[in-house]
């Protein structure tokens, strides 16, 4: 994810893909989706900046073109901020995530990564109606 100046021009943020792009292509990965989400409001100021223009890129890498992605994007005077999160492949989901069950709304945990329900059983705060 990056997020460039709110006021970038499309010329900016095409530049920016086209640098991932390259960068990946010449060490053996791919760019797979471009999601540019456009003008947000920043959830804290950054270099005293409010909004910015997001913009989701999800790629196919190894290891060493993410680390050299990672250094392009440090140093590129465009960029605001960004995010770089390494997801399994689409064959290592539980069975389920990859068709889509749930609508695509809901979040597959690995058992040891569940959120905890603090051992509460219902939402009122008694376990099983005694009291």
């Amino acid at each position: 994810m990056l997020i460039l100046p709110a006021d970038a021009e499309d010329s900016v943020v095409g530049g920016a893909v086209d640098r991932i792009t390259r960068i990946l292509g010449e060490r053996g990965g791919e760019v797979t989706n471009v999601d540019r989400w456009g003008r947000r409001r920043l959830t804290y100021p950054i270099a005293r900046q409010s909004e910015g223009y997001y913009v989701v890129v999800d790629c196919l890498a190894d290891p060493t073109a993410v680390k050299e992605l990672d250094r392009v994007l440090a140093l590129a005077d465009e960029v605001v901020r960004f995010k770089i999160v390494a997801r399994e492949p689409a064959s290592a989901q539980p069975i389920g995530a990859a068709a889509g069950a749930g609508g695509g709304r809901s979040r597959n945990f690995p058992s040891s990564r569940r959120p905890s329900t603090g051992g509460r059983t219902d939402q009122g705060g008694e376990e099983d109606g005694a009291g």
